[in-house]
């Protein structure tokens, strides 16, 4: 496209048409109020080379190849251009390397400042998510307690203190990070499989009274262990858990059990949703996707609790039974109980 404006210019110019060499592949030093044929075509190239993956060099560096692939075809052929015809190929040169390269550095400066916002709500989704999962797990176990009939020394009393606890490093975390302060580095520990669950069971207790569901847990051998972040790893099972139990069918069950292999171990999460939605599998563990109906959270829930799976070398995946529910599994290495 460039080689027949080059071309079509130096005929317009040539015959004595400035004025229409000129629309084609515009004035020196890209001066005029709007852009040439050339301009146009170059600003789309330029756009374009974005999105296969070029630099901003390789632009540049493709508009001087065209300048010496001209040049060395004029000696091979013996045929000299004049300086006029010289200065024409520059200028057309340097118009369509400029606009190529200006559309190039606009949409990637667009590029740039899309995937920072998105960082950011990520960022501020994940916090509100998490927020928003703790609270909800305190007003469930205030609710019991204000009821009279448990001790508020108690579990449902302990799960209360480990929500609101959860509320305040997450608030600690964030001014931290506003204040440029670094982020405490993960702590891995090895600690009790079957305790880990058990806790993880006493939250999903509280959702499974409020939803009117059954909620199983199957029994652990004591001397399996995990290693990782617990605080985390908790987070992103309770994901799992609120999730089983917010899109379960009524009346039906939720199932938290563990398997032990050779080297690691799954924790699953079965419930009875009825199976996934078509084509949802591909993107459920995408930040702010919902697969369901239900739209009352951010759909940040999965991507959080797959991050924080992974922060402890696991894995999070899902498996779908059509018609009947699905089953996240949560695999992380097998360690045992000194």
């Amino acid at each position: 496209m460039f080689l027949d404006q080059l071309a079509r210019t130096l005929e317009a110019e040539d015959g004595g048409d400035m004025e229409g060499g000129l629309r084609i592949s515009g004035a020196s030093g890209g001066e005029g109020s709007a852009l040439s044929e050339m301009g146009v075509s170059a600003t789309v190239h330029g756009g374009e080379l974005l999105g296969l993956g070029y630099t901003i060099d390789q632009v540049v560096h493709d508009y001087g190849d065209l300048c010496q692939a001209i040049t060395d075809l004029a000696v091979e052929r013996d045929a000299p251009f004049s300086v006029d015809q010289f200065r024409t190929l520059n200028r057309c040169l340097d118009n369509a390397i400029a606009d190529a390269v200006t559309e190039f550095a606009a949409q990637r400066d667009v590029d740039v400042a899309r995937r920072q916002a998105e960082e950011e709500n990520e960022r501020l989704g994940f916090l509100a998510h998490e927020l928003r999962n703790h609270l909800h797990v305190a007003k469930l176990a205030f609710a019991a307690l204000e009821s009279g009939k448990l001790p508020v020394g108690g579990s449902t009393g302990a799960v209360l203190n480990r929500s609101l606890g959860s509320m305040g490093s997450l608030i600690d975390d964030s001014l931290a990070a506003v204040r440029n302060a670094a982020l405490a580095p993960l702590n891995p520990r090895i600690f009790s499989l079957a305790i880990f669950l058990a806790d993880a069971g006493r939250v999903a207790e509280l959702y499974a009274a409020d939803t009117g569901c059954v909620l199983r847990i199957a029994e652990v051998d004591g001397q399996l262990a995990i290693e990782g972040n617990r605080e985390l790893l908790m987070a992103a099972l309770g994901n799992l858990l609120q999730n089983a139990f917010k899109f379960t069918r009524p009346g039906s069950e939720v199932t938290l059990h563990a398997h032990a292999s050779v080297d690691s171990i799954r924790v699953d999460v079965e419930d009875c949703c009825g199976g996934l939605p078509e084509s949802s599998v591909d993107t459920l563990f995408k930040p702010f996707q919902q697969g369901f109906d239900d739209k009352r959270g951010l759909g940040l829930g999965l991507s959080i609790a797959k991050r924080s799976v992974e922060a402890d070398r696991g894995r999070l995946t899902v498996q779908d039974i059509p018609g009947k529910g699905c089953i996240f599994t949560i695999s992380l290495p097998l360690r045992r109980m000194a």
